[in-house]
């Protein structure tokens, strides 16, 4: 980002001919790898993970961690935490700079996992790829700049300071999403602050967290400071938010389950710690008749049907009004009927499959009732595969009333609006108590800003999609029921991590002068 001195993300042109070849080649020689992940160390059975596009596929198998890894990796992580937290700053960040290195380095790999096992297409996961590597770096900058110990001012022959240091050990639980960004988006930051880090990745995506933690000792972060524990999310992240012995859970995942996490973390006799969650939105983008209808239906599709919809950010409501809703949704149609639903490691694929079969009967189950109360506007096919494929879906609903919690999948809502209508509008978006991102389309200035003023969102966009915030530029997050803060990849994520120490010396009481404070005594 501008005005940082950290090295940017590696991007990729996926339209020059000979690269696609070289990653059809890779991917097709990954595939007949067996990736792993989890301590295999133990009697227990290493489970086979499936490929959401083809579950007869098993991309790899994962260890799972039962109660007494969990303890016993807790234990571990007590007895590192001096180490770790000791190691200058500097030694920490550079840590995390190799491991983004290393990242990057580990390019084919990584993509092969994100689309194997995550069902993320080629420009979804390099994206993903590239936003975990800026999280590394960014959170790198952030503590060389911050965390140094600064020096305040104070009475005349006082010696202040402050300083930053970590809280002890964080449990960092991610979701299947995004499996490298938001997973190593936690870590890091939990990282860099001199904090051990016990991380729980979706039960759905342990083989993209294996390989990123791999890739992270290599580059010099200690194997008892960060530990993975793969698993059952329930049985696991129980056994972490109930220990005393946790100084703070960094959680991304649904409002439901960052709701009972609170309770737990609450009814915990230890000292209250720090809970840093960002959960889902009831996401929606309001156009005006002076959009441009061709952009406003790119912006559409990209935010309501890029990673089958199943973002934190994704579009699920839009508002149009009435002047233009006809002509906007004659070409959206069009613009979905050109999507190509498939195999997400085919460079040829707009979309991929859903996460797994229960999300796709859930996503079955609410395309059930629109098809009885709402008006479809336009539905794909799924293709014949072996996967648990949901095909993108539009419907017109009379308001967003009707939906009773965020649909997570490839489904669009359509709101049509009178401009009279607008503060009504505006008060029932804001009435679902979410508020993570808002889009607005409009030629209009002083629309966009009084929109953007009165809709309770922690991102909005304008006149652009509402995926894909940038760290360092975009600082991503919610309020409401959308999360606590503070923003990821933002300039206060990383203090939420630490504790703040002052030192105070009075020099002129041992007969010195503050002036020669660094003076060595003779």
């Amino acid at each position: 980002a501008a005005g940082e001195p950290r090295q940017n993300s590696t991007g990729l042109d996926l339209t020059v001919p000979g690269l696609r070849q070289h990653l059809n080649a890779r991917f097709a020689t990954l595939a007949a790898e067996t990736f792993s992940a989890g301590d295999n160390s133990g009697a227990g059975e290493a489970l086979p993970v499936r490929s959401p596009a083809n579950n007869e596929h098993i991309v790899g198998r994962v260890c799972e961690a039962d109660a007494s890894r969990v303890r016993a990796a807790i234990d571990r992580a007590k007895a590192a935490e001096s180490g770790w937290a000791a190691r200058p700053v500097g030694e920490r960040a550079a840590c995390l700079e190799a491991a983004a290195d290393a990242l990057e380095a580990d390019r084919d790999a990584l993509l092969y996992l994100l689309g194997a096992e995550a069902g993320r297409t080629v420009p979804d996961a390099l994206a993903e790829l590239r936003e975990a590597a800026d999280f590394l770096r960014y959170y790198s900058w952030q503590a060389r700049q911050h965390f140094a110990e600064r020096t305040l001012p104070g009475p005349t022959g006082e010696a202040n300071t402050l300083s930053f240091q970590g809280r002890g050990t964080f449990a960092c639980i991610s979701p299947w999403n995004f499996p490298l960004a938001i997973f190593l988006g936690q870590v890091s930051a939990a990282l860099a602050a001199g904090n051990c880090v016990l991380a729980k990745p979706a039960e759905q995506t342990p083989l993209v967290a294996g390989r990123a933690v791999t890739l992270l000792h290599a580059a010099g972060i200690p194997e008892d400071a960060l530990q993975l524990l793969p698993g059952d999310g329930a049985r696991i992240g129980a056994l972490l938010t109930t220990d005393d012995r946790i100084n703070g859970i960094a959680f991304t995942g649904s409002t439901e389950t960052a709701r009972q996490i609170n309770q737990t973390l609450a009814a915990r006799t230890g000292p209250i710690v720090p809970f840093i969650a960002e959960t889902g939105g009831q996401n929606v983008m309001i156009a005006d008749s002076t959009a441009l209808p061709e952009q406003l239906v790119d912006d559409v599709i990209d935010s309501a049907f890029r990673s089958a919809g199943q973002r934190c950010s994704a579009l699920r409501v839009l508002y149009l009004p009435a002047a233009i809703a006809d002509k906007v949704l004659a070409m959206l149609r069009g613009a979905m009927a050109a999507l190509t639903l498939g195999d997400p490691l085919d460079l040829a694929t707009d979309i991929g499959p859903v996460i797994d079969t229960a999300a796709r009967d859930r996503l079955q189950v609410h395309a059930n009732r629109m098809d009885e109360e709402a008006s479809l506007i336009a539905a794909l096919e799924a293709p014949p595969a072996r996967g648990s494929f949901f095909a993108p879906r539009a419907y017109e609903i009379d308001s967003i009333t009707r939906l009773s919690g965020e649909v997570f999948g490839p489904i669009l809502h359509v709101v049509r609006y009178q401009p009279t209508d607008l503060d009504r509008v505006i008060n029932e978006i804001n009435g679902t108590g979410y508020g993570l991102t808002l889009g607005i389309h409009s030629r209009i200035a002083a629309f966009a800003t009084d929109i953007h003023a009165r809709v309770r969102a922690g991102n909005t966009y304008i006149n652009r999609n509402m995926i894909g915030a940038v760290v360092g530029v975009q600082p991503f997050g919610g309020q409401g029921l959308s999360g606590t803060g503070p923003k990821a990849g933002g300039p206060h994520y990383l203090e939420r991590f630490a504790v703040e120490r002052t030192f105070t010396d009075n020099v002129t009481a041992r007969g010195g002068n503050a002036a020669l404070f660094d003076l060595d005594e003779d």
